[in-house]
């Protein structure tokens, strides 16, 4: 489903023939506020994370990749290090450190013995879960404010700017 609208087209400096010209400056301030929240979100989740990582003695980017792991995994490294953005041996060394702190475990595909997944371990991640466990309350209490439509809408809306961030990601790192 699209939200693009012909309020939303590029530039967006003339109002939209149903639109009064003070809505189109209403229109960019607010988005710039959504824009502006995001990054500010970023920066708040980042300092968790380094809160969070600093804790449980990982570096920001092996807390990264545990993340990708217990929630999409069992994960190829191959696999892994295409949805963390990284070099297969840039992957090597985090995993090292994440198998010795017994974070994840590194087995033999039962049909291809030659391939490796990684699976997070259960006893660990309760850990993690416990650190992150005031961001987790606290978020329940913010959808505790809103409607389920409103839940959807902010769910979607979340979504297509991830996907918008994975676009950006994967343009910039081709350009």
């Amino acid at each position: 489903m699209s939200h693009v609208t012909s309020r939303s087209r590029a530039g967006g400096d003339e109002p939209a023939d149903d639109e009064p010209a003070g809505e189109g400056r209403t229109r960019r301030r607010l988005t710039a506020q959504v824009k502006d929240s995001l990054r500010d979100l970023r920066n708040q989740l980042a300092m968790l994370n380094r809160q969070v990582s600093g804790k449980v003695e990982l570096k920001e980017i092996d807390l990264d990749c545990l993340d990708l792991i217990s929630r999409n995994g069992p994960l190829t490294p191959s696999t892994l290090a295409r949805r963390a953005g990284l070099h297969p041996a840039t992957l090597t060394g985090i995993l090292d450190r994440l198998e010795k702190a017994g974070w994840i475990a590194r087995e033999r595909d039962p049909v291809d013995r030659r391939a490796v997944t990684l699976r997070a371990l259960p006893d660990r991640g309760r850990e993690m879960f416990r650190l992150f466990s005031g961001m987790n309350s606290a978020m329940d209490d913010v959808c505790a404010g809103y409607s389920e439509a409103e839940l959807k809408l902010i769910a979607d809306f979340l979504a297509q700017a991830n996907d918008a961030g994975d676009t950006a990601t994967r343009d910039l790192a081709a350009s």
